[in-house]
């Protein structure tokens, strides 16, 4: 009797815990991850991914999650952040990804808003997490990765965390828990069943009121996304390496990883974006793709010593979260030999909206055709159409926009209006359905990818005592994008460190502003308010 190989197709996607099965059913086993940190050098193959995802959904069901669970993950790159991932939805969870750069008060609110129970993280953020989580009930379990109770017994010997209520766990014991968990590990049978309109992910970005809005994603959004991203369905994987240097906890990152599983590939995985680094994977794993923010490329344009590395394996790259100068898309394209395709999206979408294929033709300055059951319009102020090539805001549906801000009703119907998502970006198509994006409608500010909301700035620095107002807009700059720039009016005397130790204290190192001008009255329109545009008329230059 002939036992019939499982097969699986796009039709068997439904859950974020299905992916790391179609991939290993779909290509066999194959190395699908090399990680380099220093002398921290790992391989998995993709049977390795998808058997410690179904142990790990078993040890954390011993730690008693259930269905519905929050779950924070904070830490940089690492194979664990991945098989995290395919883990908690397995466990039947929602992943609330968290990234590593920001500062306790903000993981703070984060915690409490999600009304999360447990965290993955590092031993290196231990000390962070226990000042940010002391008093923060919900809190039961830390499960940190390398020897978590030496770094816990430091942290707490110092009396940094608080009344702790919560205990700290190896990642390698939860997955020993679950072992039981290896003996499906390609199927679905012994995860918690789920439904595709279920929260997957609530993934925090800034608020323009000073508050971090939880983006409620569900299965259907992010497998519906990942699917477009990928294109055309295939029955071989991609062949060649591709680099892995986008955060896991942005947006972006989570689409990639997700592409990952359904292209087959094999990731090189790095913690963190480091030029040299970069370089020479390129060089020594034959590097084909990447995918990336345009700081990224600003800086290998310009790193002087990139002639040392053979990058001529290098063939394509992605670009998005942010405009790509097209200064430096025709100088990468000329200085590394490769194309670069560029992209739109935003954390709404689960990332993506637009983006060129290889089997486009590739129009630089346009960020492409949107994806498959995307769509996207231009419209004018009252919601409607404006003919091609004017300009208007663009809105989007399709499967894989946010179903909306967790507990915030008003932002939600403001953001899904007439069921369309607002995206505050002001764009224009060409007669053949290219979109261009021209500015942003809102004064949000993209710095090397990240999204920064002026007003988050702006709380924080109006709570110094020597602050009276203060206006923070975006300034070109040609390595990140846009930098943070702060103006400044006073009551009392103090210099621009101090208040950027100040922002340090309270924002991540990339919200701070890398400039602060003092100005004795800020501009005001006719009705008291403060006036963004002519500011930047005035100083802006």
């Amino acid at each position: 009797m002939t036992v019939e190989k499982p097969t699986m197709n796009d039709q068997d996607l439904h859950v974020l815990s299905d992916l790391s099965i179609y991939n290993c059913v779909r290509f066999g086993p194959y190395k699908a991850m090399i990680y380099e940190d220093q002398q921290d050098v790992r391989e998995y193959t993709n049977i390795d991914i998808a058997r410690e995802a179904a142990q790990l959904a078993t040890g954390l069901q011993a730690l008693g999650i259930k269905k519905g669970d929050r779950i924070i993950v904070m830490m940089l790159n690492c194979p664990e952040v991945l098989i995290a991932y395919q883990a908690i939805a397995r466990a039947g969870a929602l992943i609330i990804p968290v990234m590593p750069l920001l500062k306790a008060p903000e993981v703070r609110y984060i915690a409490e808003n999600s009304t999360a129970k447990v965290v993955f993280t590092s031993p290196v953020l231990l000390p962070l997490l226990s000042s940010a989580l002391a008093d923060v009930p919900m809190v039961q379990h830390i499960i940190s990765t390398g020897n978590p109770e030496v770094q816990a017994t430091r942290t707490l010997s110092t009396g940094d965390a608080g009344s702790r209520s919560y205990a700290i766990h190896a990642y390698s014991d939860i997955v020993i828990q679950g072992e039981a968990g290896a003996e499906h590990f390609l199927s679905s049978k012994d995860a918690v069943p789920v439904a595709e309109d279920d929260i997957a992910v609530i993934l925090y970005t800034s608020g323009t009121t000073g508050r971090p809005k939880g983006v409620v994603l569900t299965h259907r959004s992010l497998i519906s996304n990942a699917l477009g991203g990928r294109g055309p369905e295939r029955e071989t994987r991609d062949e060649g390496h591709t680099l892995a240097v986008l955060p896991l906890a942005h947006a972006y990152g989570i689409l990639a990883a997700n592409v990952f599983f359904l292209r087959g590939q094999t990731i090189v995985a790095h913690p963190r974006f480091d030029t040299s680094a970069v370089l020479s994977a390129i060089e020594r794993h034959h590097i084909v793709s990447f995918a990336g923010v345009p700081a990224m490329f600003v800086a290998l344009l310009f790193t002087p010593d990139t002639d040392k590395y053979d990058t001529s394996s290098l063939q394509t790259c992605v670009s998005g979260s942010a405009p790509l100068p097209k200064a430096v898309l025709e100088g990468f394209e000329q200085k590394f030999g490769c194309r670069i395709l560029e992209g739109y999206g935003l954390s709404e979408a689960s990332a993506a909206l637009t983006g060129h294929s290889l089997e486009m033709e590739r129009r630089p300055g346009s960020v492409g055709k949107p994806l498959p059951n995307v769509e996207v319009l231009v419209v004018d102020e009252n919601d409607q159409p404006v003919p091609v090539g004017e300009i208007g805001e663009v809105i989007a549906r399709g499967p894989n926009v946010m179903t909306g801000y967790y507990n915030m009703p008003d932002e939600t119907e403001a953001a899904l209006k007439n069921g369309w998502l607002h995206t505050g970006d002001m764009g224009r198509f060409d007669e053949d359905g290219y979109l261009y994006i021209v500015e942003r409608k809102k004064d949000l500010i993209i710095r090397g990818g990240f999204n920064i909301y002026p007003r988050d700035v702006e709380e924080v620095l109006s709570r110094h005592p020597a602050v009276s107002e203060v206006a923070v807009v975006g300034i070109p700059s040609e390595r990140m994008g846009e930098e943070v720039k702060a103006f400044v009016v006073t009551r009392a005397p103090v210099d621009a460190e101090t208040l950027l130790a100040y922002c340090r204290e309270w924002l991540a190192n990339y919200k701070t502003p890398s400039e602060i001008e003092f100005i004795s009255v800020l501009p005001r329109n006719a009705v008291g308010k403060i006036d963004k545009k002519e500011l930047r008329r005035q100083h802006v230059h």
